[in-house]
């Protein structure tokens, strides 16, 4: 080779170099930002698609709710790090069952987790970036915002996008609420609030915009985030919200306390429960992971009802109040805040209880033997009523027929009613409120990839798109599948979902996303549009409307 063309070549190649390092930001081995806290110091990880970001793990955002602060709104953090504050890993998970040895569970969990590409310092000048904030699922009493449950960033990142997660009280902990002043309820939810305060006051300094948050909320989570759409104190902490399978405007009535759960958790643990003032001070005394121990017992049958501890309108004994007023009656009148809103649910839904109560001959003969007692646990509706009890007939003869329960006749009508008892019909009757006000696009999500929350029959082949399958392509957790590569057929679908959700959290329109035939049109007055999230995407209308106009009846609006 002459000298010219090897000179040609090598310039050609420094220029390659030169075209790397601009395009992928180089990071310190222990990147820094400083908060109103202090320094915190995190670390670099790899996306999915090759690109580094930074991540700050484990950041606590409040004081440990422990000793006299149990059961109590939560306290902001005050005091400076003497030194700096170590996220390199994530904190621990919150206390609950099923937890094993690899999992750190603390008390002292009210934590969030920052992943971001870009941060300001002294010498560069970054372009802020659109925040999208996640709230866990797990039915207020399980999961956590860590980033190896379910909660993993690497497929999100590879999008410009600034995303957090955040850790809340749960169970007994987060929701025991008595209807006094000794515990008024909503303390998880009020976690929220003060991690979306944290992220309005510091989100800057790791190169998030403050006036540009979406909530992103799946199950609890979901139901939470439509929550803080009407909550007094959200208001102004976040600009545009993602409803993922849950909302709290279904058929079951939102309590203004639970004081017969607190009275049953106190008498599992021991505590006398004559006063409340004596009963909560007890519940003090007591060991975080003596709650979580005792968690399957607080249900009635097989882990139900599902949505055990529920969110509630707050009495006021004068503290700052979560929630002041009917959920489904402020959507229904327009009283909340008109953020544009993504909201679905899953094809299949909760098809897995419907499995599990099939399956197990115990449990099918309990229902079959006792389907009007048990459906208003199960479905969620009020009980030991003679209006139940007809409710409860009525559901049987809409979706299981006169014949006796089996795993074969009943499967699919047993699924429906799990999947909109718990998910659908809340869902829908947001939608149809919300959309009279702000713009809603509607969603259903069916593409079956090769991994699941559910394998039935065939224990190696999905049922369908149940709940949490969707999360798949927007988060990781080893635990359920691998994180998809280029290669695999799953990946399309991730490309898909995560492109869309950052879009919207970045235009606060999905449509904005740089895919072929994407034309996502909301629901209108007239028209239940929604996208259907399958091997394609499809615009349809008429999201399960016979179900849902069979609920309709059963639980009708107040006007």
């Amino acid at each position: 080779m002459d000298a010219q063309k090897y000179e040609m070549k090598f310039c050609a190649f420094l220029l390659s170099v030169v075209l790397l390092v601009t395009a992928q930001p180089s990071f310190a081995a222990r990147p820094t930002v400083h908060t109103t806290l202090g320094v915190i110091e995190g670390t670099t990880l790899q996306s999915r698609l090759g690109k580094q970001f930074l991540a700050f793990r484990g950041i606590p955002y409040a004081a440990a709710p422990v000793g006299n602060l149990r059961f109590r709104a939560p306290v902001p953090l005050t005091e400076r790090w003497n030194s700096t504050y170590d996220a390199t890993e994530d904190g621990p998970m919150c206390p609950q069952p099923f937890i094993n040895s690899t999992y750190k569970m603390s008390e002292d969990c009210l934590r969030l987790n920052v992943y971001t590409s870009v941060i300001p310092n002294e010498l560069t000048r970054i372009i802020p970036r659109d925040v999208l904030v996640y709230i866990h699922p797990g039915g207020f009493y399980s999961l956590s915002g860590q980033s190896n449950t379910f909660a993993g960033p690497h497929a999100i990142m590879d999008h410009p996008i600034v995303f957090v997660t955040i850790n809340y009280r749960l169970g007994s902990l987060g929701f025991m609420s008595t209807g006094t002043s000794e515990c008024p309820g909503n303390a998880g939810l009020k976690d929220q609030v003060l991690a979306l305060r944290w992220i309005k006051e510091n989100i800057a300094n790791f190169g998030g915009k403050p006036d540009s948050v979406t909530l992103m909320g799946y199950s609890a989570g979901a139901m939470s985030t439509a929550l803080h759409l009407i909550s007094p104190m959200s208001r102004g902490l976040f600009h545009r919200g993602i409803i993922m399978s849950a909302a709290p405007t279904a058929q079951w009535e939102v309590p203004d306390h639970q004081l017969e759960l607190a009275q049953k958790q106190a008498i599992l643990l021991g505590c006398d429960i004559k006063t409340v003032p004596k009963m909560i001070d007890c519940l003090r005394q007591k060991p975080a992971n003596d709650f979580a121990a005792s968690l399957e017992s607080m249900f009635v049958v097989s882990w139900n009802p599902v949505l055990l501890w529920k969110p509630i309108v707050e009495p006021e004994f004068g503290q700052e109040r979560f929630l002041d007023r009917n959920p489904t009656e402020a959507f229904q009148r327009g009283d909340f805040m008109r953020v544009p809103l993504i909201a679905g649910i899953t094809k299949d839904e909760f098809a897995g209880p419907a499995v599990t109560f099939l399956r197990n001959d115990t449990l099918r003969r309990e229902l079959d033997e006792s389907f009007e007692t048990l459906a208003p646990i199960l479905f969620l509706f009020e009980r030991h009523t003679p209006e139940s009890r007809t409710t409860s007939r009525l559901l049987r003869e809409k979706f299981l027929g006169d014949q006796p329960l089996s795993i074969n006749g009943s499967l699919e009508g047993l699924n429906f009613l799990f999947a909109d008892g718990l998910i659908g019909f809340g869902m829908h009757r947001l939608v149809a409120l919300a959309s009279k006000y702000t713009t809603v696009y509607q969603y259903k999500f069916s593409y079956v990839g090769r991994y699941s929350h559910l394998y039935y029959p065939d224990p190696d082949k999905p049922y369908g798109a149940v709940h949490h399958d969707d999360l798949l392509y927007l988060l990781t957790g080893p635990f359920i599948a691998p994180m998809f590569n280029t290669s695999d057929p799953e990946n399309e679908t991730v490309v898909r979902m995560t492109t869309m959700w950052t879009s919207f959290a970045m235009h606060g329109n999905p449509n904005r996303a740089n895919l072929a035939g994407l034309n996502w049109k909301p629901v209108t007055i007239y028209k239940d549009n929604y996208l259907d999230i399958g091997k394609q995407l499809e615009n349809k209308e008429g999201l399960f409307t016979d179900r849902f106009a069979f609920w309709e009846e059963l639980f009708p609006l107040n006007h």
